[in-house]
């Protein structure tokens, strides 16, 4: 069968529509011109006006249904799964707020458990509770200096993104215009190349490479640039997300890892958008075989709720009351959110449906890069996937405005996607997500991807 007639078929099965109106239609026209008006500027990406969401479907104030395929980053359970919203609508009758900072709670003594077990090593974990991972990251950030008063240098990658505010913010380096005219944010962070082996800043290949862009740390940076002693902690995305889900080799994990622990550094895992169950394991770290000092976890752990952690290893832990905390980690709604997303990760048995699901689905994204030769790159793990445009296959030149007319396709014809990196396109789909509707989503972007 076609996929022409795959997508026909499916439309029919779901009784699902594809917008009818450019968008936004007459009802959703208005309350975009409102946002525009009053909202600072931001990162829309389509002026989809929702009014409804479940599981996959979205459903705009015009009648317009979509398939989303961008919300798994955050909505791991799917959208309002109904054991979350049980779960918080109880929360809700119980307690909302008791400033968890300052007092305690049986569901919170059961949530930072959970999280401490999720989190792989072989010592003692401390959890903190927050809102973001942002927050999770500025919390590393603080703990890890706190902990070597001494130390005060950083180390992150060229393509990262662990958050906006100013602390964080001198560690993200995906988009200029995420550090353009914020300076001067945290002195003294520097950043290596990431293992981006499809566009190799060194111009190599791997595996005869030898993983340089790990090694360069030791071999190079340590000796002529960052001594290694003044270094507080390396900040690393097991697979970089904003920056166009990039897969490492797991020797540069490994590497990067080891010569940290050589050095007494603290290794700071960013799972805020690879973790929770995307990439077919808990956590994407596992993935490389190591550990890690320091997990941020943030997006999906509270199924679409505000609400982060970061847990670090005890010895890390802050020991004096106020060096930091905050006000709402830990409330009511987002622990009952934490609570249930895991128990259905666990019941609906979603990390290892995100493993057979992402094989089957890349398989479909790879059949689509042979009929499209603007398609350069089909990389990532489980469904954390994304298809990268060219425009040589050759030269690997990003082809970012073809890129773009294919996303604005995919919204025309009913499918949400985003953009990430210099032109690739990030398809996370809720790990609930089923064939028929992979099926449905190759089959819009090949009709996307043709009319762009």
């Amino acid at each position: 069968m076609q996929r022409v007639e795959v997508l026909a078929a499916l439309l029919q099965k779901t009784k699902r529509t594809i917008p009818t109106y450019d968008l936004p239609g007459p009802a959703g026209e208005r309350i975009v011109a409102t946002e525009q008006r009053l909202d600072t500027t931001g990162t829309k990406t389509a002026p989809i006006v929702v009014k409804h969401a479940r599981g996959l479907i979205v459903e705009d104030v015009d009648g317009n249904v979509f398939l989303d395929f961008t919300s798994g980053m955050v909505t791991a359970t799917g959208h309002c799964h109904p054991d979350v919203v049980k779960a918080i609508n109880d929360q809700s009758n119980r307690w909302l707020f008791i400033n968890s900072p300052d007092f305690y709670s049986p569901l919170q003594a059961r949530v930072v458990e959970r999280l401490a077990k999720l989190v792989p090593g072989i010592g003692d974990k401390k959890v903190f509770m927050c809102n973001s991972g942002t927050e999770a990251n500025e919390a590393a950030i603080k703990a890890t200096r706190w902990n070597n008063p001494t130390r005060k240098r950083l180390i992150g990658f060229i393509g990262a993104f662990h958050g906006r505010t100013m602390g964080a913010n001198s560690l993200t380096a995906s988009k200029l215009a995420q550090r353009a005219r914020f300076t001067s944010n945290i002195p003294d962070v520097h950043h290596l190349p990431y293992a981006t082996c499809y566009r190799c800043p060194y111009k190599m290949s791997y595996p005869n490479c030898d993983i340089w862009c790990a090694r360069i740390l030791e071999e190079l940076y340590f000796k002529q640039l960052i001594p290694p002693d003044e270094v507080s902690a390396i900040f690393v995305e097991p697979i970089q997300g904003e920056g166009g889900y990039i897969v490492p080799p797991p020797e540069f994990i490994q590497i990067i890892r080891d010569i940290a622990q050589r050095h007494g550094i603290p290794y700071v895992d960013d799972e805020v958008q690879s973790g929770i169950g995307k990439t077919g394991k808990m956590l994407a770290i596992e993935h490389h075989g190591v550990t890690a000092n320091c997990t941020s976890l943030g997006k999906a752990v509270g199924s679409g709720v505000a609400v982060a952690a970061q847990v670090l290893d005890a010895q890390l832990d802050f020991g004096v009351q106020g060096a930091h905390s905050n006000t709402f980690g830990g409330n009511g709604i987002a622990l009952a959110a934490v609570d249930a997303t895991l128990d259905v990760m666990e019941k609906e048995n979603l990390v290892e449906r995100a493993a057979e699901l992402g094989a089957y689905f890349i398989e479909q994204l790879r059949e689509l890069q042979q009929e499209h030769h603007n398609i350069g790159d089909v990389r990532g793990k489980g469904l954390m996937l994304a298809i990268d445009f060219v425009t040589d296959r050759m030269t690997r030149n990003p082809d970012v405005s073809f890129r773009d007319r294919v996303v604005a396709n995919c919204f025309r014809h009913g499918l949400m996607v985003l953009p990430c990196g210099f032109s690739a396109v990030r398809l996370t789909p809720a790990l609930v997500v089923d064939r028929d509707q992979i099926d449905h989503a190759v089959a819009v972007l090949d009709r996307a991807i043709r009319e762009a």
